[in-house]
């Protein structure tokens, strides 16, 4: 009798190899993978087996570990390419094309401290999450979108503005209540590391409360009481307490605008 012939397996599509040759590189195993990323163990199975592919937020971290060269494969699975690094940071043009790439360094998000040499300029590509942090009065996005939502496009920005990469991301802001100091459509750096509420007092916050989801407002301490404080005097405070459930996220770093 003959013997039925075996289906052969499909072929893996082409971004699954860089994934688990990366993960060998680093030494890592795939929950450590994982972890570095905020994805399950199971999720970078799945990656590398190519049943499901990364989405695009997951491709910039990937290119964040990876490191120049390799990073480039990555971000461009993401939507990031050369050319938009280059419009983001339009200064460096000249001198990227003259070098071919030899005066940039992209750091790894999360590497730390790196000791470079002094002509080089470092840079980290931050995401620009699509989520919102509303102003007083307006409904935020939800947490969850800081770590894994959608990416709208990539910001570069120099390494000591962000001091702990692997935990920067950026956001839009929606409302009024903090001009004239951030206005409406303003995009923030966000540092979800740092939300210790005894070291933020008098800075700039992202806070979330479930049904205001996730705002900005300045965080103010007075004597046993906390506010979030608008900079525009024409919205009131939030006096934060047991029947006022935010939740402090993250610091703010730095904002940017586009002129009128």
């Amino acid at each position: 009798m003959p013997k039925t012939p075996r289906k052969s397996k499909s072929p893996s599509p082409e971004w699954a190899r860089p994934i688990r040759e990366l993960r060998h590189e680093l030494g890592l195993n795939q929950a450590e993978l994982g972890l570095r990323l905020h994805y399950s163990a199971m999720a970078i199975s799945r990656w590398e087996r190519g049943e499901q592919e990364p989405t695009n937020r997951a491709y910039i971290e990937l290119g964040n570990l990876a490191g120049n060269p390799k990073c480039w494969h990555f971000w461009g699975r993401g939507g990031l390419h050369s050319e938009t690094l280059l419009r983001v940071i339009p200064e460096m043009r000249e001198r990227l094309q003259r070098s071919s790439f030899g005066d940039l360094e992209i750091v790894r998000a999360g590497s730390g401290a790196r000791k470079t040499h002094s002509e080089k300029q470092t840079l980290v590509a931050i995401p620009l999450l699509k989520v919102v942090a509303a102003a007083h009065g307006e409904t935020g996005g939800h947490p969850s979108n800081l770590l894994s939502g959608p990416v709208e496009s990539m910001i570069a920005a120099p390494q000591d503005w962000c001091p702990n990469p692997g935990h920067t991301s950026c956001l839009r802001v929606r409302g009024n209540s903090m001009t004239p100091l951030i206005q409406d459509g303003y995009i923030l750096a966000v540092d979800s590391s740092q939300n210790d509420q005894i070291q933020l007092n008098g800075k700039i916050v992202i806070a979330w409360h479930k049904d205001k989801g996730l705002t900005v407002s300045r965080l103010r301490r007075f004597d046993h009481t906390e506010v979030l404080e608008p900079e525009n005097h024409a919205y009131e405070a939030i006096t934060l307490g047991a029947k006022q459930r935010w939740t402090i996220l993250a610091k703010v770093l730095w904002w940017i605008g586009k002129a009128p």
